[in-house]
């Protein structure tokens, strides 16, 4: 069994991101002497056989990253998945069984329940959100609120709760602000430069708040997508009227789980919410020896 055999099927996470983000948690654990209560409390020999069990129900997330962790303490470890990242689970439900040297199990512990609790939570949100949406065309989408060097980790997570991402950095599309307009000069000529340095596969998109903002985008035919900003329902529904389908539509801005099937109902495309990476709770779960 390999890490990527436990990935979500419909969700690519580099290889790369999985064996960095491993490295860096054990390193920040084990420090300069190691797991040093399972050196002095447990023999070299023993063996343990142990189960990762769900104490919650929701979306899991982050196997690849538990398993990883096992095999980067101990070869001889055996690991049975029950389930793959983006399954739904119940409360007491096994996820995985893993068995082999003790020491190895015992120190991976922690690590490996942070990563699938941290995951998982994002993953079980951003489902409770997708589901606010359904029988609209509208998607969900993740912001840049992550936490810091987890973004590729975090992003995947929304993908297993069926949600979609936003841009992943500062360089892979255009997203001008309402600081940019200001310092730019205006909403034409900030949109005239970012058109001319574009690249073609380059997406742009733009920060508005008030309808007459849109309608100024409108006119210039420079947008690809405009961002609406903590409007109202009201207010979306009549961006909606005005865009005509010339762009794409994202609100965005105090969005919450309430008040999703009302966006929605409003017709535009996309909503971006960081709650779903920067306030999704842990997903409670646990590791059990079993005797």
């Amino acid at each position: 069994m390999t890490p990527a055999s436990l990935l979500h099927p419909d969700a690519f996470l580099s290889p790369l991101a999985i064996d960095e983000a491993v490295h860096r948690a054990l390193d920040e654990d084990l420090g300069r002497a190691g797991d040093i209560t399972s050196l002095a409390t447990i023999p070299e020999a023993n063996t343990a056989r142990a189960i990762l069990v769900a104490r919650q129900a929701g979306v899991i997330a982050g196997l690849p990253l538990a398993l990883a962790t096992l095999q980067k303490l101990s070869d001889a470890i055996e690991v049975q998945a029950h389930v793959r990242d983006g399954a739904r689970v119940k409360a007491g439900q096994r996820v995985l069984t893993m068995s082999g040297p003790a020491r190895a199990i015992l120190t991976a512990e922690r690590t490996a329940l942070n990563f699938v609790g941290r995951l998982s939570g994002i993953a079980t949100l951003t489902a409770d959100y997708v589901r606010q949406t359904e029988g609209s065309k509208m998607r969900i989408c993740c912001t840049r609120k992550t936490t810091p060097g987890l973004r590729a980790l975090e992003k995947y997570a929304v993908r297993c709760g069926g949600g979609f991402n936003h841009r992943f950095g500062l360089d892979d599309a255009i997203l001008i602000k309402d600081n940019h307009i200001a310092v730019a000069g205006g909403i034409r000529p900030v949109l005239e430069r970012a058109r001319s340095h574009a690249g073609h596969l380059v997406k742009i998109e733009i920060e508005v708040d008030t309808l007459a903002q849109l309608r100024e985008v409108l006119d210039t035919g420079l947008a690809d997508a405009v961002l609406l900003d903590n409007m109202d329902i009201a207010t979306l529904r009549e961006a909606v009227k005005l865009a005509e389908g010339r762009v794409a539509l994202e609100a965005s801005g105090g969005v919450t789980l309430e008040s999703i099937p009302a966006i929605a109902a409003t017709g535009v495309d996309y909503v971006s919410s960081g709650a779903l990476t920067h306030s999704a709770p842990n997903f409670d779960c646990a590791l059990d020896i079993e005797a």
